[in-house]
C-alpha cells in the first residue's frame, strides 16, 4: 500500500516538474524593449487596440443579437480568400487551417488547369505562416494527365498579395478598434 501512495506522488510530482519547467519559453510578442514596464500604460494600448475588456458598453453591444467572429477576424484566412475568390473551391476548414482549391482553366490551352492549396501555419502576418502548393494539370486526353507541382513565380506572387491584403485588414482591423482611454488605473 505504501509503495502504491508512493508511485502515486512520484508521479504528481514529476508531472509538476513537467508543466512547470514547460512554462518557461518567451511568450510571443513579449519583448521588453517595445512593452512599457508601466502597467497603467500597458492597460491604456491593450484597450484602444481592443484586446482589452471593457465592461461599461458590453452590455450595449449584446442588446442587438450576436455578433459572431470567427474566421474572418483572422487577416490572413480572409485575404487568401479575398485573393483566390476567382477560383472555385475543393475543400475549406478553417479549424485544420487549410484551403484546396478545385482544378480550375482559363482557356489557357486545351487540358491545362491549375489547383492551389494554401496551409496556415501560423496566425501571425509572415511569409513563414503560409504554405502554398500550386499544382499543374496538362491532359492529352481525359485519361492522360500529368500533374506537376511548382515552385515559381506564381506562388511567390500569391504569397505576396496575400500578405499585403492580410496587412491592410489588421490595419483596417486596428483603426476600428482604436478607442481612446479615458480612465485611472490603480486609483480609487
Amino acid at each position: 500500500m505504501k509503495s502504491k501512495i508512493f508511485n502515486i506522488n512520484l508521479v504528481v510530482l514529476i508531472s509538476s516538474f513537467l508543466l512547470l519547467n514547460s512554462c518557461g519559453g518567451k511568450l510571443p510578442g513579449a519583448d521588453a524593449r517595445k512593452i512599457s514596464p508601466n502597467p497603467a500604460d500597458r492597460v491604456k494600448k491593450n484597450l484602444e487596440e481592443g484586446k482589452g475588456f471593457r465592461l461599461m458598453g458590453a452590455i450595449e453591444k449584446r442588446k442587438g443579437g450576436g455578433n459572431f467572429e470567427f474566421a474572418s477576424s483572422n487577416e490572413l484566412w480572409r485575404a487568401s480568400l479575398d485573393i483566390i475568390d476567382f477560383m472555385p473551391l475543393a475543400s475549406v476548414n478553417y479549424s485544420g487551417g487549410i484551403i484546396v482549391t478545385d482544378w480550375y482553366s482559363e482557356n489557357q490551352g486545351v487540358g491545362e488547369s491549375i489547383k492551389i492549396s494554401i496551409r496556415f501555419l501560423s496566425n501571425e502576418i509572415r511569409a513563414d505562416a503560409l504554405d502554398i502548393n500550386v499544382f499543374y494539370k496538362k491532359c492529352k486526353t481525359s485519361l492522360d494527365c500529368q500533374i506537376q507541382k511548382q515552385d515559381g513565380k506564381l506562388r511567390s506572387e500569391l504569397t505576396k498579395s496575400i500578405l499585403k491584403q492580410a496587412t491592410i485588414y489588421k490595419k483596417q482591423n486596428k483603426d476600428k478598434n482604436f478607442q481612446p482611454y479615458i480612465g485611472k488605473i490603480g486609483k480609487n
